[in-house]
């Protein structure tokens, strides 16, 4: 992109222009928000058990005795050769940030389909320090649209991003995505929010600074989405490579093929 060279004076007079398209895109935002808070609620009535670290939990074991639970879908499959660059992106940015989370009366937990002993693997690797457990054996991340059953995704009857699942769903089997729970003080739990896709950006904050830099998001691979960049934080510079939907193979792997 070529940019005209002009005076300060120039320069404010733009950029005041562009701060009452942010100005708008703020009132907007806020005007989205008020609508989630106001969205119908979902009783959970399904008995959920996910295996963590030290044994198994229950869905409301997941509060940890707060009253809302947000819960990151990490792409994760059992016996996955990979990690997802987007997923792993994401929760980097949560371990400092759980204190503040936690005094908000809100809990942080990543599920996975893998199980415990994998994730595990990949937890203590990173140094994540988050509540990480497996849905696996459960119906979980089916019932929330982040797992694809092949013989679903034929029908025409697996769902992701609130539509008709792709065909390409059948290849990856796991997605990505965000669901949000709250617990009343009878010990009910409601489904509240869910979003898939690109509504994952919304709690990517590096976001926010790549674009205010002078290259934007700089997404000007393949696949025009942070797949193009985005890597492990501990794979920057060791080569590698990357599939359309997130799933990062080191150079080193040893998968007979890629998308295992």
């Amino acid at each position: 992109m070529q940019h005209r060279i002009v005076s300060q004076k120039e320069w404010l007079e733009a950029r005041k222009k562009l701060l009452e398209q942010e100005k708008a895109l703020t009132r907007h935002r806020d005007l989205v928000c008020a609508e989630r808070l106001r969205l119908p609620w979902v009783r959970i009535e399904k008995d959920y058990l996910f295996d963590g670290p030290d044994g198994r939990l229950t869905l409301s074991d997941l509060f940890q005795g707060r009253s809302q639970l947000y819960i990151k879908h990490f792409m994760m499959a059992p016996g996955a050769h990979h990690q997802c660059v987007g997923c792993s992106l994401e929760v980097d940015h949560m371990t400092d940030l759980l204190p503040h989370l936690e005094n908000h009366d809100v809990s942080y937990v990543v599920v996975a389909r893998a199980p415990i002993e994998e994730i595990e693997v990949v937890r203590k690797r990173m140094g994540w320090k988050f509540l990480w457990v497996s849905s696996f054996g459960s119906d979980f991340n089916y019932d929330f649209n982040v797992s694809f059953r092949p013989e679903d995704v034929a029908a025409g009857r697996a769902q992701y991003n609130f539509r008709q699942a792709p065909e390409w769903a059948r290849d990856f089997l796991d997605l990505s995505g965000r669901s949000i729970f709250y617990r009343n003080e009878a010990g009910e739990i409601f489904h509240t929010y869910s979003a898939y896709a690109r509504g994952g950006e919304e709690v990517l904050g590096i976001y926010g600074i790549l674009d205010s830099m002078p290259k934007g998001r700089n997404e000007n691979g393949p696949y025009r989405s942070l797949t193009d960049w985005a890597r492990p934080r501990d794979m920057y510079g060791k080569g590698g490579n990357v599939e359309p939907n997130g799933r990062y193979h080191a150079s080193t792997c040893d998968c007979s093929k890629q998308g295992q």
